[in-house]
């Protein structure tokens, strides 16, 4: 298994790569703000969904997944860039409605199904896992045990930071006046549009 010490290693860069605001993360400060905190929460659960979808992927065997499939990423990424930014779009075209101030109760699985998209049109995230987890794994040891351990470490970091942001993005909204939702709804749009431009225009490496 994977020593402490580089284990506590692992912890403090996956720490690190988490906190930093990314697609998913927009897209969940963008629903927390314009449908309220469980929509967010919801949100993040989808996104946990996509992660441990890729950290199977992974799992299963990456450059032989990739060979299979990978010239389908590139679509499945911009569909999923489109898709976030017409959210924008549509969240900013409908500011103005008459809306009150209380969060409506999320709808289905929408929420959930906008993190997993969000998360699985990402291809960067295989990519980025594929070099990022051998830092920390002794090739002496149990390959697949230190794998579940490191992707189990991510999933649990990236939940509990995303839930902050999907928490910190909702009681922004409900401290507000409904004078000021209409700004509010306009700004989680111009926060997904961001999001999707910023997905449609990376590159894979």
């Amino acid at each position: 298994m994977m020593s402490l010490e580089a284990y506590l290693a692992l912890f403090a860069a996956t720490f690190v790569v988490v906190i930093f605001p990314g697609p998913t993360v927009t897209l969940t400060l963008g629903n927390s703000l314009r449908h309220g905190t469980a929509a967010g929460l919801l949100t993040v659960a989808g996104t946990q969904i996509g992660l441990a979808t890729l950290l199977t992927i992974l799992l299963i065997g990456f450059a032989s997944v990739m060979e299979l499939v990978g010239h389908w990423f590139e679509w499945i990424r911009l569909a999923g860039a489109a898709y976030i930014i017409w959210l924008g779009i549509k969240a900013i075209r409908t500011a103005d409605e008459p809306a009150d101030i209380e969060a409506p109760q999320p709808k289905g699985g929408g929420f959930v199904l906008q993190g997993v998209l969000v998360m699985l049109s990402n291809a960067k995230v295989l990519l980025f896992f594929g070099a990022f987890f051998p830092q920390f794994i002794d090739p002496k040891g149990n390959y697949i045990g230190q794998l579940l351990l490191a992707g189990g470490t991510f999933m649990v970091l990236a939940a509990l930071c995303d839930g902050m942001y999907a928490l910190l993005a909702g009681r922004l909204r409900e401290a507000l006046s409904a004078k000021r939702v209409a700004l509010v709804h306009r700004l989680s749009g111009l926060i997904m549009i961001g999001g999707g431009v910023w997905l449609a225009l990376a590159r894979r490496s």
